[in-house]
């Protein structure tokens, strides 16, 4: 099977992972410190609320009130989370 366009990938669910369908931010935010770690992602997307005793609710009340923060962890959330579905379906020989 030919690759896909990283901006085709679906999520288990068929929506685009890159529309963020019916993910939250708070959903978003777990995902990534599950994934990275606060100092890795405070070294991926270089905010202080991920920097200086960083907490989900603190992280959380910084992001909805700067959109431009926001933006930048959705983008990694989608990177992400395409490159681990692409992973999953190497490994499936799909």
């Amino acid at each position: 099977m030919a690759e896909l366009n990283p901006h085709d990938v679906r999520d288990e669910s068929g929506h685009l992972i890159r529309e963020l369908h019916g993910v939250t931010l708070a959903h978003i935010l777990d995902y990534l410190v599950q994934h990275y770690g606060w100092p890795e992602l405070d070294r991926l997307v270089r905010l202080n609320c991920f920097a200086n005793n960083p907490t989900i609710k603190s992280s959380l009340n910084f992001l909805r009130r700067m959109p431009w923060a926001r933006a930048k962890v959705e983008e990694l959330y989608v990177q992400t989370r395409t490159d681990e579905v692409l992973r999953q379906r190497r490994q499936a020989g799909r």
